[in-house]
């Protein structure tokens, strides 16, 4: 039987709160996953500049997140399901804080030399977040089930790419590394960028969620 929200759905005017909310944070997070590859690809000297651009990038998606959980609280109707609502946004922050955690790390530790492996990585996660952005403009119109579900299935193979990419730079790391403190260095970059796309599965999974349940 549908939901008592899913009625309301068909009887009120297209949602125009949440999606604006979902797209300027998916246009936000992919500003931030192009800075953060130029930030990999830039010289030394120029990098501090990305990272602080990245910084403020993750406190407006953040605040994004919260003026979306203030609009659930306050409005009765939502485009689809409540606890869907603060999942996507909750799991496009998170992708967003993971990307900030690999930028930050590299500032913080003064990580000088940026392998193949993150500059890798920072594309997986430009590519994984260009396709959330898709999606989310799919999902407003509720027409293009079949592009989520496309979408989704690309990211979970860019997912497992990066696991890879991760498991191979770590044992490289580990077998060619002498200096302890250069292991840790990476180790922890190379951890949060592979959560950030891990982060974006989730996402993924979120949005193929809400696709079944409109299907």
């Amino acid at each position: 039987m549908a939901s008592l929200n899913s009625i309301f759905q068909f009887l009120v005017p297209k949602d125009k709160k949440f999606f604006p909310l979902f797209e300027e944070a998916t246009k936000n997070l992919t500003d931030m996953a192009i800075t953060l590859h130029e930030a990999v690809n830039a010289p030394k000297k120029e990098r501090d500049a990305y990272y602080l651009k990245i910084e403020e990038l993750e406190s407006v998606i953040e605040e994004i997140a919260h003026k979306t959980n203030i609009e659930l609280s306050k409005n009765f109707i939502t485009p689809f399901d409540r606890e869907d609502v603060h999942a996507l946004i909750s799991a496009i922050d998170d992708v967003a804080d993971y990307m900030y955690g690999a930028a930050s790390r590299m500032r913080l530790y003064q990580v000088e030399k940026i392998t193949k492996s993150i500059r890798k990585m920072t594309e997986i996660n430009l590519e994984a977040v260009q396709l959330i952005q898709m999606a989310i403009v799919d999902l407003k119109d509720m027409k293009n089930l079949k592009g989520i579900a496309d979408a989704s299935k690309r990211i979970y193979k860019l997912e497992n790419k990066s696991d890879n990419v991760f498991d191979k730079a770590v044992a490289d790391i580990f077998e060619n590394e002498t200096d302890a403190k250069n292991i840790i260095k990476y180790k922890e970059v190379l951890s949060a960028l592979e959560t950030a796309t891990d982060k974006c599965k989730s996402v993924a999974n979120v949005l193929e969620s809400i696709a079944v349940k409109h299907s």
